[in-house]
């Protein structure tokens, strides 16, 4: 099996007719799933948040079959995956897509378990130790994106779970955590 870093490829990755937008309606609904579902996996495995259309991808080629996605099928496939609330486009002309592999409201409910599990109720944490400090080591929390993070914070703010407090700067803001 072909690996990319740590990550496994999957068996179509290696079948150059999947880097071809396939014409037979059934045929490509099958290519959308298994692009979207390797996209997710792949974004989750690597921690990444966006991808640009304008920059390499390494999901969008595979140079041991001389294969890459056209910029039309790389379209096709992210926005299969905003059609499922997987994604957003970031800008209008539709050249960098945020990735959701967890939706938002599956971060809220990860950002609350997690500060369960780690008896932080009734406690306040910047938003950049969430994102990066001691406690979220070697969790899905480490490295999550800025703009994902603050918009699961304020579902868990809308829900009452939560308190977002403004400080001087964006490294300032804090949040605190209810029972």
């Amino acid at each position: 099996m072909q690996k990319l870093g740590e990550f496994k490829l999957p068996p179509f990755f290696n079948y150059p007719p999947y880097f071809t937008l396939q014409p037979v309606r059934e045929t490509r609904e099958k290519q959308v799933q298994l692009w979207k579902d390797l996209i997710l996996d792949f974004s989750r495995n690597q921690k990444i948040f966006v991808i640009s259309l304008e920059e390499d991808f390494p999901l969008f080629s595979n140079p041991s079959i001389e294969r890459s996605l056209s910029h039309e099928a790389k379209v096709v496939f992210l926005s299969a995956l905003v059609t499922d609330g997987r994604a957003e486009w970031m800008d209008k002309g539709h050249k960098k897509c945020l990735i959701l592999w967890m939706r938002i409201q599956d971060w809220a409910d990860y950002i609350l378990r997690f500060v369960r599990e780690n008896g932080l109720e009734d406690g306040v944490m910047t938003v950049e130790d969430i994102r990066s400090g001691f406690e979220t080591r070697g969790t899905e929390l480490a490295g999550i994106d800025r703009g994902v993070l603050m918009r699961a914070l304020k579902l868990l703010e809308q829900k009452g779970k939560a308190v977002i407090f403004k400080g001087s700067s964006a490294d300032d803001e804090g949040v605190k955590f209810s029972a």
